[in-house]
């Protein structure tokens, strides 16, 4: 699985667009902004066969440190969630992932996990002691 860079795709669309790199470049970055704007304000943003970003608030909890079970206050706080949109859902299905057979996850999710932590070899990771 390749990342692509935002500097990649600003290449990509002004090599195919014949139009000037800077010229794209601010569209992107404009385009990127007004969405930070929006979700800060506290809007859902809703593109057609693309997906939804909403903003969702999570209120403050009690939760416990596990390493020495004490109680600790987590405050409030706000994310971005995103819902997949149908073109992209449908996108998506249309190629099957590689599954690795030993843990049965995709493959670029089974290698992230394996670089984190190591993996005994029915699946099923090692526990520290």
């Amino acid at each position: 699985m390749a990342t692509i860079t935002k500097k990649e795709l600003i290449d990509r669309i002004s090599e195919r667009h014949e139009l000037k790199r800077i010229v794209v470049k601010r569209i992107i970055q404009s385009f990127l902004d007004s969405i930070v704007e929006e979700l800060g304000e506290g809007n859902r943003l809703e593109f057609r066969d693309f997906g939804v970003f909403e903003a969702k608030s999570r209120g403050a909890r009690l939760a416990q440190n596990p390493k020495t079970m004490d109680k600790v206050h987590v405050p409030p706080t706000r994310t971005v969630k995103f819902k997949v949109g149908r073109v992209m859902k449908d996108r998506m299905r249309s190629k099957p992932a590689d599954i690795d057979e030993a843990t049965g996850l995709a493959l670029e999710a089974s290698a992230s996990i394996s670089s984190k932590r190591a993996i005994r070899g029915d699946g099923s990771p090692k526990r520290k002691r």
